[in-house]
């Protein structure tokens, strides 16, 4: 379908390179791209379905978005109130998104509705849905703190129809395999920052070997270095759970535990970075002229998108066993 036909790691390679672009807002549409939109078409789409929606998207004609998100239901997937009610051979979808990465120039959404009355977590169908039928309402582009580049928009639907072929493999495994699709999205969200971290904390080392306070240059200060010290450290210690997790993956193994400890370190971290290194930078972090400053807006979403700290934290539990019992 246009592909190079390579694992999955090589997606992690691509992510961390992608870090050195100086603005989060790239790398998460990309993301949005390969990672988040497209993994359940190429696992279970139909061969006619990736001809039509796959193959433009691999190419760079298409722009994905993925259609989960909605107000009331953010991390928690298995709230939301989208339905697709099958008539004949189409689904009629009524609801709304919000949130949608991409959302006001996708020309498809891999849209996550509930197409049966069900249990939550088996009522639930992923379908391709092209983003120029009547009935689709994009109501605004979201003013956000950061990722400012990227746009974000709040979408309605109102009776849209949509031919029943568009689903994605079988009906009711929809949150099935976003929950695959979440897994890849969160071991990309935790590449992508790791450059970015080493970035800031290097450009504050240099900038504070330069500012002096007080007769000597902050960085001589013993509280700054160590501290710097410290973060360069932990961020070494996020590559390393990333790459075995990623290695276990390739394998084929079940690696949710390891995705969900990735994703909440990434997030904790790169707030834990940007302030810390912020701080060493003084009146001159709280302006927009420098980097620290975008960096700091910018990767506070690591925290809340695909899933916030809370949602990792009872995944992770979960796997260990350790939740209350019933």
């Amino acid at each position: 379908y246009g592909g190079m036909g390579l694992d999955f790691s090589y997606n992690i390679a691509v992510a961390e390179e992608l870090g050195n672009i100086r603005c989060g807002g790239i790398t998460m549409a990309i993301g949005v791209q390969v990672g988040m939109a497209t993994p359940a078409l190429t696992r279970f789409g139909s061969h006619e379905l990736k001809k039509q929606f796959l193959v433009p998207t691999i190419a760079g004609d298409f722009v994905a978005c993925l259609g989960v998100s909605e107000p009331e239901a953010g991390s928690d997937v298995a709230s939301i109130k989208t339905t697709a009610v099958r008539k004949g051979d189409e689904y009629v979808i009524n609801g709304g998104k919000m949130w949608i990465t991409s959302g006001s120039q996708a020309d498809w959404m891999c849209l996550l509705a509930n197409t049966s009355e069900g249990p939550p977590h088996r009522n639930k169908s992923l379908i391709c849905l092209p983003m120029n039928l009547p009935g689709i309402h994009i109501a605004k582009k979201i003013d956000k703190l950061g990722m400012r580049s990227s746009d974000t928009a709040q979408i309605f639907f109102e009776d849209v129809r949509v031919p029943c072929k568009n689903l994605i493999g079988e009906e009711g495994k929809g949150f099935t395999y976003q929950m695959l699709q979440f897994q890849e999205e969160r071991l990309w969200g935790a590449a992508t920052a790791l450059i970015p971290m080493e970035t800031i904390i290097q450009e504050t080392v240099e900038y504070t070997r330069q500012r002096k306070v007080f007769g000597q240059p902050v960085l001589h200060n013993q509280t700054v270095h160590f501290r710097l010290a410290e973060l360069a450290t932990e961020v070494e210690l996020l590559r390393s759970l990333l790459h075995r997790a990623v290695a276990l993956y390739v394998e084929g193994n079940d690696v949710t535990k390891f995705a969900s400890m990735a994703k909440l370190k990434a997030g904790r971290l790169t707030r834990e970075v940007t302030d810390s290194c912020l701080q060493f930078w003084g009146g001159m972090g709280f302006t927009s002229e420098v980097l620290v400053s975008r960096f700091y807006r910018d990767f506070r979403l690591m925290s809340i998108g695909g899933g916030t700290d809370e949602t990792m934290l009872s995944i992770i539990c979960k796997y260990m066993d350790i939740l209350p019992r019933k």
